[in-house]
């Protein structure tokens, strides 16, 4: 039976939170500058709904976040 753990000694569900959160991250970078070009067009609705979605990824994020924070605790 194979270890929960990959080639890198981390908990696969550790990984898998500590990539989630990089990418949401990531995410919401890129959407400020979809919103940023959309302002720049004059299109305030596309530039709020990006700012919309940029929110939503950094309450993920930080949800992530926490819960990553919560499960190392655990293992000390």
């Amino acid at each position: 039976m194979m270890d929960d753990k990959l080639i890198t000694g981390i908990k696969d569900k550790h990984y898998d939170l500590i990539s989630v959160v990089y990418h949401l991250l990531q995410g919401a970078e890129t959407y400020q500058m979809y919103s940023n070009d959309a302002e720049r067009e004059g299109d305030q609705k596309v530039a709020q709904y990006f700012r919309d979605v940029q929110a939503q990824n950094r309450e993920l994020a930080q949800r992530g976040k926490s819960l990553l924070l919560d499960r190392l605790s655990r293992e000390r």
